[in-house]
């Protein structure tokens, strides 16, 4: 009987390949990722998460300006209202 064990590293992947003569003949492949994968789909998640914050904290700040102008122009009619008020008192 005859063993024969191949092993290659890609720096990605790790292979060994194990041969046997005797009889039959079995061959054995064990393949091992490096895990690149998984760091990619982890930056992928991080960069969703902080798109996500960039677009609500975006859409907090339109509706903060949109209240901001609102007010400015109810106090600018609350003011005009009393300017004219002042010139034309028998208005009331």
């Amino acid at each position: 009987m005859t063993e024969r064990v191949t092993e290659r590293n890609d720096g990605v992947t790790n292979e060994r390949v194990t041969e046997r003569d005797g009889g039959g003949t079995t061959t054995v492949i064990e393949r091992r990722g490096g895990g690149g994968g998984l760091l990619i789909g982890l930056a992928v998640l991080i960069l969703v998460v902080v798109g996500a914050y960039f677009l609500l904290n975006q859409s907090h700040n339109d509706n903060m300006k949109t209240q901001a102008v609102t007010s400015a122009a109810k106090s600018v009619g609350d003011t005009a209202k009393k300017a004219g008020d002042a010139i034309d008192p028998s208005s009331n």
